[in-house]
Formats: structure tokens, sequence, C-alpha cells
């Protein structure tokens, strides 16, 4: 042992100890103030890498759940505009059950059921219309699904919303349409006219409009008379130079036809003529999402150029392009009602709202009936196809509503819950890696307060050890 006086080396040695105490006690006291065990990246390099990773993900869950929340509303609002058509469907269904006991009721009274009925629809194309959420319109057919169509020689028009497709279309597709059949317009051509080139004293009539034709009037001049009332029979006629009238259809499909009497004899060679010619309906198959859907024309009284599929779908064919063939057609976009449900990229859900207007309700079940917007109480036939068309609307409000419902229910409520539930989870593991356990370290801090005072001490007694010395030079 050596007694020295400028190194005093147990000094050295307890005040390393008692700096390297209260540097840990400093970083205990740190962690009791605020709580955590990983107050910086020093305390757990990879703790906190974890910790971090968990951090962003459950603020992603929250921001998640509140688009959830808002999609429930978008929803809800769509729901409870629908509940409101069903209600005014059932109030016209009730007055087309009264309406059909004819029998019973005046024309002034039937008047009034209509002109209920007529505010009705009014009211559902203003709801329709009107209903919006953020600013945007939810059951005017913007909502989900749009088209944009690209091939405009051959497509005129395009609306997709019915209900049977909307759930495969999730992002946007191409469409191609495959023409199988060719729609053509009515065709007919008149016997030989009695006299070369000349007309006998009579009649004849044309889709219910009636033309007197005098004696010895040239073909020229009637295919001339015919042509001047085409907007009213929707009938053109030319002559030709073997003394033939050729009627021709304006428009195309089975919808349109000819209906041609002659009695006297007129322009025939027989007295007694009549013929009735139609059309006929093009067909087509629309690729589209993976799916095929059958397009036909003349439904609900439209024309052999307009198709519809069974779910209400419409495409309308340009007479140009009326050929057999198969094309790029456009696309079909679903972006509008996405919803970004997850914390995680493409976590996402849509729904689709189609249009639900009184002219696209109902269509497709009456022949004289297109849809809800043209009904007609007035009449005991009217009545009854009004019915077959209102049991149709309410079917499709139904089926919408069922749709927002399962999609509340089975996407945006499991979903919630689902998140709720991870991000308990994910917060437990980030408070096990990040959070400070207070007992524990409330026992590390007394150890190492203890340990300062203890060190204190000895570095008291350390630098007093020198004092021993001067006992040497006495």
């Amino acid at each position: 042992m050596s007694f020295r006086i400028n190194t005093n080396v147990e000094a050295l040695g307890a005040y390393n100890s008692v700096s390297n105490v209260s540097a840990n006690m400093s970083k205990s006291m740190g962690r009791l103030s605020k709580g955590l065990r990983i107050a910086d990246a020093s305390d757990d390099p990879a703790g906190l890498i974890s910790s971090e990773l968990f951090r962003s993900q459950i603020s992603s869950m929250d921001s998640a759940m509140r688009n959830n929340t808002e999609a429930m509303n978008f929803a809800k609002t769509a729901e409870n505009a629908l509940g409101e058509m069903n209600q005014l469907l059932d109030d016209a269904r009730g007055l087309s059950i009264a309406s059909g006991n004819s029998a019973t009721l005046t024309a002034t009274q039937l008047a009034a059921n209509q002109d209920q009925i007529s505010s009705i629809i009014t009211s559902i194309n203003r709801i329709s219309s009107s209903v919006t959420y953020s600013g945007r319109k939810l059951l005017d057919g913007s909502a989900g699904v749009t088209t944009q169509i690209s091939n405009t020689s051959k497509v005129a028009g395009f609306s997709f919303g019915g209900t049977a497709n909307n759930a495969t279309i999730t992002q946007t597709g191409l469409v191609t349409i495959n023409q199988t059949v060719v729609a053509t317009a009515a065709l007919y051509t008149a016997t030989a006219l009695l006299t070369a080139g000349a007309a006998a004293s009579g009649s004849i009539s044309v889709n219910g409009v009636s033309f007197t034709v005098t004696a010895g009037t040239s073909g020229a001049s009637i295919a001339s008379m015919l042509n001047a009332a085409s907007g009213q029979t929707g009938v053109t006629a030319s002559f030709t130079a073997g003394n033939q009238l050729i009627f021709t259809q304006t428009q195309t499909g089975t919808n349109r036809s000819i209906n041609f009497v002659d009695t006297s004899g007129a322009v025939s060679s027989a007295a007694n003529t009549s013929a009735s010619v139609t059309g006929s309906n093009a067909t087509a198959t629309v690729l589209m999402g993976g799916q095929s859907v059958l397009y036909t024309g003349g439904a609900a009284g439209a024309d052999g150029l307009s198709l519809t599929d069974s779910n209400g779908n419409k495409l309308t064919i340009t007479t140009g392009g009326n050929a057999v063939n198969t094309q790029l057609m456009g696309q079909v976009i679903a972006q509008d009602s996405s919803f970004q449900i997850g914390f995680l990229a493409n976590t996402t859900a849509n729904l689709a709202l189609r249009n639900m207007s009184a002219g696209q309700l109902g269509s497709g079940v009456s022949s004289t009936t297109s849809s809800l917007a043209a009904i007609d109480v007035s009449t005991s036939a009217g009545a009854s196809a009004a019915l077959a068309v209102i049991d149709k609307a309410i079917d499709e409000v139904s089926q919408m509503r069922g749709r927002i419902g399962n999609f509340q229910r089975n996407v945006l409520e499991s979903n919630n819950r689902t998140l709720a539930s991870m991000k308990e989870n994910l917060s437990n593991s980030e408070s096990s890696i990040r959070d400070l356990d207070v007992a524990q370290e409330m026992t590390t801090y007394t150890k190492w307060q203890v340990m300062q005072q203890a060190g204190m001490a000895m570095l008291s007694q350390a630098n007093q050890s020198g004092q021993a010395v001067l006992s040497l030079l006495k």
C-alpha cells in the first residue's frame, strides 16, 4: 500500500462510481417523469423501431375507423332516401288498385288518382336528383359508376346502373361489344299499281293515318304525299320503275311496324289489301369485368338499336355502327364511391348506386308502359300495366336498399369491429415495448438513489484518506 498526495486513486474511483450511478438515476428519473421506458432511441434502438411501426399503424387505424363511420353515414343517407321512395311507391300501388275498379269510378275520380300518382312520380324524381352527401349526389346515377364511350361510331350511349353487375365492377374496366344480330327496319313493297304509273280513286291507311288518292295520281306523287306525313306515320315511301310503292319504317326493331291498308285497291292490284310488317331487334353480348352479358333491343317499347340487359343497363347502337362485329366500346369506371376502409394500401370497398329516377324504374315488364314515369291509371288497362311497373319499381328500390344494408352490416360494421380489435391488440403490444412499468422502475430508481448516497459517503471518505499522510510529516 502506498501513500500519495497528488493522486487520490480511491477518490477517483469513488467519483467515477458516483457519476455512473448519478447518470443512471437521472435516466430513471426521466423515465418516471415521462412514463416511458423508451424516451429516446438510445434507450432501446430495436424497441424504438418496433414501437414506431406500431404507432403508425394505430394512427392509420384511427383514420380508417373514421372513414368507416363516414361511409356508413353515406350509405344511411342513401338508404333513408330509398325508404321514402318505398313509401311513395306503396301509395302509388294503392292508387293503381283503386283505379282498376273503373266501373265504380267517374272520370273525375280517375283523373284525381292520376294527379296523385303524377305528384308521387315528381317526388321520386326530386329525391333521386337532390339527395346528396358532402355535396355529391347519391341517386342520380353519378355515385359509384360512370361510363366512358371511346367508340362513338358504334355506340351512341351506355348507361350502367343495374343491380347484378355492380358488385363486380370495382375498378376501371374495358367494355367490349360483340353484336351478333343486326337491327332492321320494317320494309313493305306494295303490289303493282292498277295502271302503269298511276293510281285508282280511293284511300289508303299507313299506321292508322288515312290518305285520299285521286285517280290518275302518279306513284311518285303518292310517295311524296306519304313522305310529307312521315312524322305522323314513322314511314317513308319511294316509287320504283316497276310501278311499285316501297314503304320503309324510319326506325328499327319489332316495336316499329308498317301497317298498310288499301281496301279500295287504290295503289294495289286488288282491293282489301292489308299488311303488317315489323323490323328486327339488334342483339349483342357485352364483355365487361370478366362477365358476358346479353343485351337485346326492343324492350319496353324501345326501338331495335336501344338495347337493355335483364338488370336495366342500357346500350344504344348507332345507325352507322349497326353491323355484326366485335369492337372495343369504352370503359366502366367505379371509383366515385370507393372507400378506404383499412389501414393498408388497396384495402377498399365500393358501393355503386344506380339511377333511381322514375324514368329508370319499372322498365321491361310492360309493352305499353315503358317505366314508372309513364304510368297512366285513367283506364283499366293502364291501371293493370301500372301495377306491374310499380311492383318492378318496388322490387328495384328494395333490392338497392338491401344491397346498401349488406354493405353497412357485412362490410363496414364488420370491418370496424375488426379494426377496433386490431387497434386494441397493437396498442397493447406498443405499450409493452414503450411504456414504463412504474413499479419496476421505482425499484430501480430507489436502488440508484441508495447507491448514490453510499457512493457520496465513500467519496467523502476517500477524499479524507490523504489526511493520513500528515501524520507521517509530523
